[in-house]
């Protein structure tokens, strides 16, 4: 009976995810077609921090961009690379793009954050894109998302480019992006309201009118954050002005992390800014762990013991995580292996999660890009 119930518990964690995620495709669209006879101006704008690896094919793509009148700025944020080179050898070939210097960093500021709010004082355009240097851009990717955001509510909308996953390790884990954003975060209640709690973005590519940037406090106001996915668009919405992510996976793609430690130290190190916050550790732990990675143990157990209750409860559950997985790889370009060894790939995550929130009781930093956060 006790074995039934936890089996019929488990079915319940998996099933709240599943119908979320399967709602949320309604919602998590391409921004809308572009207007073509209005060519909006934008003010693209790069931090990059020893980015000589991805630098040129970034500026490459985003000079490529149709349907935009184009301002493209790259802040040099103290490479120890060729990234200002090479920047500035490609600015010498077209006037759109330029090359500023970061100022040293601030106590207190987390270094992305004040290379973002360097680059938007810099910008002379309404509209601001902020694009890591790492993301690679298709031609029309620009004008689609200024002219969602020229024509929509929100002052703030992040794109949400397709994840290149190449290793095992990354292909297990990077997916995982996708399950947590549709699986628990109703799209339909961050569109109809302002609240700061169903705030959600991908820091890889955020655009926002400079006027709603600037009254919200932009990245002046996270400072000291190092997931600006999440607090950005909670600084916004906490100045009530909306916010918005729209699918682009057939815009841009990007590569995180390209090693098992960088893929760890990244999602650690702004961890305890999202699942691994105090508040959040241990229901995330339940959820992900008892609804992802418990539903095939106990459908195994229950088939081998002879339990058929139970291993129905655990069956169904295990066929509802297999599908959102599937569906996600099938819609999103993801892994299909990754997607088959979902529970191992959870469990990587659940670990990395605890791991963040360990250094942070502990007072250990986490180093990225060269800096201690």
């Amino acid at each position: 009976m006790i074995f039934t119930l936890l089996a019929a518990a488990v079915f319940g964690l998996a099933a709240v995810p599943t119908i979320i995620f399967f709602v949320n495709l309604r919602f998590f669209t391409p921004p809308r077609k572009m207007d073509e006879t209005v060519a909006l101006s934008v003010s693209l704008l790069i931090p990059a921090r020893n980015e000589a690896k991805h630098i040129a094919k970034a500026l490459e793509r985003a000079l490529a961009s149709e349907g935009v009148s184009l301002e493209v700025i790259v802040l040099d944020d103290q490479s120890t690379d060729d990234t200002a080179a090479i920047a500035r050898a490609m600015a010498q070939d077209d006037p759109r793009v330029r090359v500023e210097a970061s100022t040293p960093l601030p106590p207190g500021w987390c270094g992305k954050q004040h290379a973002c709010w360097q680059l938007a004082n810099l910008a002379a355009n309404d509209i601001l894109i902020f694009v890591d240097a790492d993301v690679d851009l298709a031609p029309t990717a620009l004008a689609r998302v200024a002219n969602e955001l020229a024509s929509g509510d929100a002052g703030l909308i992040s794109l949400f480019p397709c994840q290149v996953t190449v290793g095992m390790a990354e292909q297990l884990v990077i997916p995982l992006m996708h399950l947590v954003l549709l699986g628990f975060l109703p799209l339909w209640k961050m569109r109809t309201t302002d609240n700061p709690a169903f705030a959600a973005g991908c820091g890889q590519i955020f655009a926002a009118r400079r006027r709603d940037y600037f009254n919200a406090g932009g990245h002046e106001l996270i400072r000291a954050s190092r997931h600006d996915g999440i607090m950005l668009p909670r600084a916004f919405r906490r100045r009530a002005i909306r916010t918005d992510l729209v699918d682009g996976t057939h815009l841009a793609t990007c590569r995180m992390y390209d090693s098992v430690p960088a893929l760890v130290a990244g999602l650690a190190k702004n961890a305890t800014e999202g699942l691994a916050s105090a508040k959040l550790i241990l229901p995330a732990t339940i959820l992900l762990f008892c609804g992802q990675v418990l539903a095939p143990i106990l459908w195994l157990i229950a088939l081998v013991i002879g339990a058929p209750a139970a291993s129905v409860w655990a069956g169904i559950a295990t066929l509802m995580t297999l599908a959102v997985r599937l569906t996600a790889a099938a819609k999103f370009d993801q892994s299909i292996s990754g997607a088959l060894l979902n529970p191992i790939g959870v469990t990587i995550l659940v670990i990395i999660q605890w791991y963040a929130f360990g250094c942070r009781l502990c007072g250990k930093s986490i180093t990225w890009r060269g800096r201690p956060g």
